[in-house]
């Protein structure tokens, strides 16, 4: 069985520069990311504790979100195969996120939040694959785990950088929770503008990929979303499908890191140690995906969530949370960017589109049973019963994800 990618067992070039869409995508994302992360690490305690909403509530709103946004991630992949352009739909999704996430300053009601978090992830579900699928385009095969390893630190820069400036309103400034919300509109406004101005469309594969675009191709391309893709990639959604019914919202983290008592004030510290070691971690996890394959790091780094979640069910006491967001972060390094480089090994490049689209589709409706049930375990059960549940099926995920079959498409 094939752990991908069979070419890369050779040592890749010395040197490795990230190409001008690769550095655009990344500044674009890192600004995202810092205007979202504003909002992230307060949301969960602004709803429980000023809006009055339960534990099932923060799940059903943020796997809401998620599933909506999963459902245009496929549209706009495959309409973005289909027209063979990335950019307009990449800007037009950052624009939307950018225009209403600051707009949860004047919610008064968790209903109010759920809608606007709805239409923030319709502006992430319009731009997620044709991103990733520019990115693909943009970086030679040998590259490729290094270059999705490198743009999700910057995003996870970006999430370290929100929460600093969040901390800083609130302690150094003073402002109220409400105001700090607006902030968020700055970050977002500028990423919008360096999506405009940098990022540039890529209509042809670059040297070393895989396949080679031809008239068929884009036929295929152009045959609809539920048009074939390889049998490999559909036995991998299988595993991803398992570890995403386990792998709940983050806000629920927060939620157990304040129960097991973390100060309000230091949450969004304890969000910057998560996303520290996630940025750290992601862009040498991805260069050692290139050496050594995808399937050891997914794995491994699945394996290391339920050790984490096991962790925070068993938890007692304050630091205990901050060791484990500590590790937390690890098993994002290990396995987000070597599933997306997965999903761009495992098929043509004129599907890459569609075929992200259906790779986040699937994490995006996995999402919302996953939060639902593991707030609605919290709340009749306890957090430590919803924790264990997690680490469980992230277990059988790896397991699943050990045995499947990773064949890369014939050129």
């Amino acid at each position: 069985m094939s752990s991908i990618p069979s070419k890369n067992a050779a040592t890749p070039p010395a040197r490795w520069r990230p190409t001008r869409n690769v550095m655009a995508l990344a500044a674009v994302s890192f600004l995202t990311d810092a205007s979202s992360e504003i909002i992230a690490p307060l949301l969960p305690l602004f709803l429980v504790g000023t809006l009055g909403a339960t534990v099932s509530m923060v799940g059903v709103i943020e796997g809401s979100a998620e599933a909506v946004a999963s459902l245009l991630k496929l549209a706009s992949g495959w309409w973005s195969d289909r027209v063979s352009r990335r950019k307009p739909l990449i800007v037009a999704g950052y624009s939307i996120g950018s225009l209403v996430r600051p707009l949860v300053a004047i919610a008064q009601s968790a209903t109010q939040v759920l809608a606007i978090r709805l239409v923030d992830r319709v502006g992430k579900g319009i731009r997620g694959a044709p991103r990733d699928a520019l990115l693909a385009a943009s970086t030679p095969l040998e590259f490729r785990g290094r270059a999705f390893g490198f743009h999700r630190a910057a995003d996870h820069a970006g999430a370290v950088v929100g929460p600093l400036i969040a901390v800083a309103c609130l302690q150094w400034l003073g402002m109220p929770v409400r105001h700090v919300f607006w902030v968020a509109a700055i970050p977002g406004a500028l990423a919008v503008m360096v999506a405009i101005a940098f990022v540039r469309e890529q209509r042809v594969p670059p040297v070393g990929a895989p396949v080679v675009a031809t008239p068929q191709t884009h036929t295929q391309a152009a045959a609809g979303p539920v048009a074939a893709l390889p049998r490999s990639f559909w036995l991998t959604m299988l595993p991803i499908l398992v570890f995403t019914l386990g792998n709940s919202t983050d806000a629920f983290l927060l939620l157990r890191a304040s129960q097991l008592g973390v100060p309000t004030a230091l949450i969004p510290l304890v969000w910057v140690l998560l996303h520290l070691v996630k940025s750290a971690s992601s862009t040498p996890a991805g260069a050692l995906s290139d050496r050594v394959g995808r399937r050891p790091l997914i794995v491994a780094g699945w394996m290391l969530y339920a050790a984490v979640y096991a962790g925070f069910s068993l938890a007692t006491d304050a630091w205990h949370a901050w060791a484990l967001f500590g590790v937390y972060g690890a098993v994002f390094g290990l396995t987000e960017g070597t599933e997306k480089a997965l999903v761009a090994d495992l098929v043509p490049a004129m599907r890459r589109g569609t075929a992200f689209g259906w790779y986040q589709a699937t994490v995006g409706v996995a999402a919302l049973p996953a939060s639902i049930v593991f707030g609605v375990v919290w709340d009749r059960f306890g957090s430590p019963v919803a924790f264990g549940m997690g680490a469980g099926l992230a277990l059988v995920a790896a397991l699943i994800m050990s045995r499947v079959a990773l064949t890369p498409p014939e050129a």
